[in-house]
């Protein structure tokens, strides 16, 4: 596979993976890969836990699963996030970002745009829409055969100082060399999030992995195998928008935005990129 073809093939996976395990050589190569990216004086500071114990994946996919039935049951999900939903492909055009919310159950569509409402959120709560939610994030976690962990040497990364900033862009790049990875080797990757947004749950993710002193936890993501015509969650969004040139690229200065498609620079060279 092509470089330009990796990045372009690169997906966030919100299903399942298949039950087979990840093979240690294609565990060797992900880390192998991470450690080539950039950082800064070659410092390196960031660390990986592989984990495939079956314990240990059930035990962060219960955790999971009740930070989601949290967030769902007290409305802080749709609260916090707001900004980034979309309910059309209109808007998705138009903005090119957020996520298009485009599955839901059947009960909760004609309520889709009311969601962020006291009324939105009282009628999932009592269709029981977080603890669908829930349950469909444990299962997504628990049938994940790899668990990745990130972590940072905090001798490196020190917040409140700029070497947090140079031991984060590190961590960055190396997490998207493990993602191209894993588009070359037939498989998935997703951020396990839900335990972040409460901090006695990450400490119980940390305690799993014996994190010592001289580590931070940084964040933890599934990884698997894609299986063929998988089944989408009961509420999942599609993502693959992206902003026009000209939201996000200035010319020589930041008072010119570049223009679409007639930019010099970029004319005649999309179409050319992969063959």
């Amino acid at each position: 596979m092509e470089l330009f073809e990796a990045i372009q093939r690169r997906r966030t996976t919100n299903g399942p993976f298949l039950p087979d395990p990840v093979s240690i050589e294609h565990q060797r190569i992900l880390v192998e890969l991470a450690a080539m990216a950039p950082s800064h004086f070659n410092s390196q500071p960031w660390r990986f836990v592989l984990v495939d114990d079956r314990g240990i994946i059930e035990e962060v996919a219960r955790i999971s699963g009740e930070s989601m039935r949290r967030l769902m049951e007290e409305g802080t999900f749709w609260k916090r996030y707001r900004p980034y939903f979309r309910f059309s492909e209109e808007e998705m055009d138009e903005r090119g970002d957020g996520i298009h919310i485009d599955q839901l159950p059947k009960a909760l569509k004609p309520f889709r745009r009311q969601i962020f409402s006291n009324t939105g959120q009282a009628l999932m709560n009592r269709l029981g829409v977080p603890k669908i939610l829930a349950e469909d994030n444990r299962k997504l976690v628990a049938g994940s055969p790899l668990l990745l962990a990130v972590l940072l040497d905090k001798t490196e990364y020190r917040p409140g100082e700029l070497s947090a900033f140079y031991s984060i862009f590190g961590m960055g790049a190396a997490v998207e060399n493990i993602w191209l990875a894993t588009a070359q080797l037939g498989m998935g990757m997703q951020f396990v999030s839900t335990p972040m947004e409460f901090p006695e749950k990450w400490e119980e993710i940390k305690g799993l992995l014996k994190v010592p002193e001289d580590l931070e936890l940084m964040a933890v993501y599934r990884l698997g195998y894609l299986p063929q015509g998988q089944r989408r969650p009961t509420i999942d969004w599609s993502s693959q928008h992206r902003k026009r040139l000209s939201q996000y690229v200035f010319r020589n200065t930041c008072a010119a935005p570049t223009e679409d498609a007639s930019d010099e620079v970029f004319a005649g060279k999309r179409e050319g990129m992969i063959e």
